[in-house]
């Protein structure tokens, strides 16, 4: 008789993704599409050209003084965008 080593397709996918290399970009997607959710939709809508580079994530406010704010509060929205993909994925925000 066979023995058969069962998994769930979940960990069976999260492992495929890590082997070609891509869930860093996956979880990255995932960093960029929670903004909205994080900062609410009056800040979404004036944000625009967001990005990730080398594990910081830039992000284009329009107005001034929300971009101020908003530069205050870096380490409260790290947080706040990493707990919503569940693991670290950026260290910083840069607001332009």
């Amino acid at each position: 008789m066979f023995k058969r080593d069962v998994k769930p397709l979940g960990d069976v996918l999260q492992q495929f993704l890590r082997n070609e290399g891509l869930e860093t970009p996956l979880l990255q997607k995932r960093i960029i599409d929670a903004w909205n959710q994080v900062v609410g939709d009056r800040i979404a809508g004036y944000s625009s050209d967001k990005f990730i580079k080398n594990q910081v994530l830039f992000v284009k406010i329009v107005n001034p003084a929300l971009r101020q704010d908003l530069s205050m509060m870096r380490s409260q929205l790290v947080k706040r965008l990493n707990s919503s993909v569940g693991t670290s994925v950026i260290s910083d925000i840069k607001i332009y």
